[in-house]
This record gives C-alpha cells, structure tokens and sequence, in this order.
C-alpha cells in the first residue's frame, strides 16, 4: 500500500510493518457512518457483548486521537490568540490618548489650516500620516522577527512549505487599518471644531 502517516506530522514517515492474526488482536476500527453516533456505539456495544462477553468495552474516535498529537500546537494558538487581543487593546488605548494629546497640541494649526480651506479629508489626512508612518515602519522592524520565529517554528516538522508574502502583507494592512480607525474619532472631531474656537484656544 502507498506511505501513510501513521504518527504527527512531525515526524517522518517510517517504514510500518502490518500484520494479521485472527487469533489475537485487541482492538479494531469501525468506519461509522455521520448521524446517529450513539446508536451506532450502542450497536456495536451489543455485538461486541455478544461475541466477547465478560470483556471490557472502550473506544474512541479517530480524529480527538489525531487532535491530541497536535495539542501542543493548540495551546501555543490559545495563548498567542489572548496576547495579541490584549496587546492589540493596550495599544489601541495608547493611540488614542495619543492621537487626542496630539489633536489639542495642534488645535490652533488646525483651526489656521480651516481658515485657510482645508477640507475635514484634508485634516484627517494631517493627523493620521504621523500614526500611519509609525505603524508601517513597526512593520518593517517586526517583519523579519516574525519570519525568523515562524521558520523555527516550522523546524519542528518533518514536512516543509514556504513562508509567503502575504501574511506579512495582510497583517500590515490590519495593523494600519486598526490604527486608523482607533485615531479617526479623535481626528474627525477635531476636524470639525469651528475654526473660531481652534483660534481662541489657548
């Protein structure tokens, strides 16, 4: 028969030698069909009952044994999940309170810049290229310690694939995207203070 992985994918495949005998064997595996699992357990509950009376009954299912191999991977997932929700919040609480102190320190540049023409498109533009230029340079500096942990991460199997672009690329936009919109209340309130106010402020 073809190589089949009979272990985790961390590992590779090893030569596996299958053989039968009738007179011994301690387990078996059922195909079932999706739908009434209970009663198909109990079913073969009843058979096996009736051929091995007196013999202990236990099973499990292929794919929770096969999700077991990989628990390890499951809780790394978990964990970076809960980090990066809450560094994500943390930094969101930061730029907004930035983007606020930033607002009132420019308040009379904004309102002289309303004076002057400038649209609400054209405020927003000036307060966010600042955090937009911070969040892409961010980037930059984060893309290859990110490329390096996820190669050493996939070290850790015996099959290999490529580290594309466009992770990198997606999590740039998000980030921009992010911060943007945690900036933009601030920005378009500020954009839309009368420009008397902006020139009496003191």
């Amino acid at each position: 028969m073809e190589d089949f992985h009979f272990k985790s994918l961390h590992r590779i495949i090893e030569p596996f030698l299958l053989i039968l005998i009738p007179d011994y064997f301690d387990t078996i595996s059922v195909r079932i069909m999706p739908g009434d699992v209970r009663g198909t357990i109990d079913f073969i509950l009843h058979k096996w009952t009736e051929t091995y009376p007196g013999e202990q009954f236990e099973f499990s299912f292929l794919d929770s044994r096969i999700d077991l191999l990989y628990e390890s991977e499951r809780k790394i997932r978990n964990i970076f999940l809960i980090f990066s929700v809450l560094s994500i919040f943390v930094a969101c609480l930061g730029l907004f309170g930035l983007a606020a102190f930033t607002a009132e320190e420019r308040t009379k540049e904004i309102g002289v810049r309303k004076v002057l023409g400038a649209s609400i498109g054209n405020i927003l533009v000036l307060l966010s290229k600042e955090f937009a230029k911070w969040v892409l340079v961010a980037n930059v500096v984060a893309w290859p310690l990110g490329y390096f942990v996820m190669n050493r991460w996939l070290q850790n199997f015996a099959f290999k694939i490529n580290i594309d672009l466009w992770p990198f690329i997606l999590s740039a936009v998000l980030a921009l995207v992010i911060a943007l919109l945690t900036v933009s209340y601030q920005s378009i309130k500020t954009s839309l203070t009368d420009p008397v106010d902006c020139l009496r402020y003191e």
